[in-house]
């Protein structure tokens, strides 16, 4: 199990979900979200959380949500309603330092002032649509 926890301690989330690889997503509201890329852990429903009086959630749309510790601020998680999907930020685990980043969604939304040396798999919206839609 791996457990991590925001800025100040007061959150703090666990997973049985292997934290090695990272997800990137590069669309708008991510960016304007955390002030660039969002990097996640994909615990999907496998997620335990610890000091709920802390969150707060915030509908982002009308089949997700996102959270931040209203303590100290950071960034906790997107949460999609259906399938309950957690996409954990990946800094909150200490195990992530040596992850590797497995994908990356959103492309076509990614502004052209940085970009990633890695190899990934790269999905365009529409490649997310179309995978949602199945």
């Amino acid at each position: 199990m791996s457990q991590g926890q925001c800025l100040c301690g007061a959150v703090k989330i666990a997973t049985q979900q292997p934290v090695d690889k990272i997800s990137v997503c590069h669309c708008e509201m991510c960016q304007r979200w955390n002030g660039g890329p969002s990097f996640t852990i994909d615990c999907h429903s496998d997620v335990s959380i610890d000091g709920e009086e802390f969150i707060t959630r915030f509908a982002s749309s009308e089949w997700a949500e996102r959270a931040f510790c209203k303590q100290c601020g950071t960034h906790l998680f997107y949460h999609l309603h259906t399938p309950s999907s957690y996409y954990v930020s990946s800094t909150l685990f200490e195990e992530t330092k040596s992850a590797t980043l497995a994908m990356q969604i959103f492309v076509d939304s990614k502004p052209a002032y940085y970009n990633f040396v890695e190899k990934t798999p790269m999905l365009t919206e529409q490649d997310i649509i179309s995978l949602m839609s199945k």
